[in-house]
């Protein structure tokens, strides 16, 4: 993982995830809430020509879309997941 801090002075970590995606873990500027930002920082958008056979193509989302691809997550919303990836972590399953 790359430790740094944006622009406006936020811790953030950036890593790939197994397909090699560019990822992050960043600290809100929520001024309500502690909060951070997690997931992939640019999705890609797949359209499938053939769903038997398996055939798709990988594209670029048309002007003026935006996909959510990164989660908006609290404390309180960390700590429930918290177990269920900490056991992943000791027997790769969730519970």
């Amino acid at each position: 993982m790359e430790n740094s801090k944006i622009e406006r002075g936020f811790e953030i970590s950036k890593f790939k995830d197994y397909y090699g995606n560019e990822c992050s873990l960043q600290l809100s500027s929520l001024a309500t809430d502690y909060a951070i930002w997690f997931g992939v920082n640019k999705p890609e958008l797949t359209i499938f020509e053939d769903e038997n056979m398996g055939k798709y193509i990988k594209t670029k989302p048309p002007k003026n879309w935006d996909i959510s691809s990164r989660m908006h997550l609290t404390r309180d919303q960390v700590k429930e997941l918290f177990p269920y990836l900490e056991n992943f972590v000791k027997t790769g399953n969730l519970f």
